[in-house]
């Protein structure tokens, strides 16, 4: 029976601690130097309905570094849903490659993607979720506090697609999990009612101190996600008060993180000296993406 990853949820703590170590493993053969031709002979097909530096690099290069061949699909070579059926997209390229990466505005067209393809099926990112992120955020924070049990992790912003993984992690792994954002910003009800049903530890304030009062890390994203730029002068005025700056971390603890998943829209949503500063780990982040991804695509194909 063939795997996707397509939410967080669908893995078990296992699986997860799984990924965490193989990306620890294969983070630490690439600073060796050693190659790891794991997927010599495999090919990986990426769908792209959004732009993306860190998701096609990371991808890429990491599907190369694996020993394989990845291909790049824009949205002019599909079409998806308009020129073919989504269906009939996934039933071809099952054909011809190994795996799939998909990066959607539509949750649906993702979902309707995996159920349809006979290859496994990874989402690297939908208006709904985006675990490749998250679960690269979980890995960082493993690195800088040698595990997740205990943190206090605060997110200001949005409840959005990050957010919703971020939520589901929290079902799985050990941590606390605060919100706050703007009403009316709140993270989908059907998500945060299963993150409930499993008794997670996550809150959502609308208070920025609540949320970042002795926190671990801070955490945040841009105000404006793409697909939503009619909305940005009115979300610009929603979230005017859910600034990361200096001022949200010294109610931090002491030695708290500063996370971004990048892109970054310096002077909105986090000023240019706390991203930059030295409490920031945006960049161990991006990196992430790439082992995360490579121990994920090693484990839907090898198990």
């Amino acid at each position: 029976m063939k795997r996707d990853l397509i939410s967080i949820s669908d893995l078990t703590q296992d699986e997860v601690e799984t990924l965490f170590a193989l990306a620890q493993r294969l983070k630490a053969d690439r600073q060796k130097g050693w190659p790891h031709p794991i997927l010599a002979g495999k090919t990986l097909a990426m769908i792209f309905e959004k732009p993306s530096l860190r998701t096609r690099v990371t991808f890429e290069a990491g599907m190369d570094q694996l020993g394989g061949y990845a291909i790049y699909l824009s949205p002019q070579d599909i079409g998806l849903g308009t020129r073919e059926t989504v269906p009939d997209v996934a039933k071809n390229l099952s054909r011809w490659v190994d795996l799939i990466m998909a990066r959607t505005f539509s949750h649906q067209v993702l979902t309707e993607f995996a159920q349809a393809a006979t290859i496994p099926v990874i989402n690297g990112l939908s208006d709904l979720l985006h675990p490749c992120q998250v679960l690269a955020d979980c890995l960082t924070l493993i690195e800088h506090r040698g595990a997740l049990e205990g943190l206090k992790i605060a997110f200001v912003g949005d409840g959005n697609n990050v957010v919703h993984s971020w939520l589901h992690a929290a079902v799985k792994l050990p941590f606390r999990f605060v919100l706050a954002c703007p009403p009316g910003y709140e993270p989908d009800r059907a998500v945060l009612e299963q993150t409930r049903q499993a008794d997670a530890r996550v809150t959502v304030t609308h208070t920025v101190a609540e949320a970042v009062r002795e926190a671990d890390a801070v955490y945040t994203d841009v105000w404006t996600s793409m697909g939503q730029e009619e909305e940005g002068a009115v979300r610009r005025q929603a979230f005017a008060d859910y600034q990361v700056n200096a001022e949200v971390m010294s109610l931090t603890k002491p030695d708290a993180l500063v996370m971004h998943c990048l892109p970054a829209h310096r002077g909105e949503e986090i000023t240019a000296d706390v991203l930059d500063g030295p409490q920031s780990v945006v960049f161990d982040q991006s990196e992430n993406r790439l082992h995360i991804q490579k121990a994920i695509m090693v484990w839907l194909l090898q198990g």
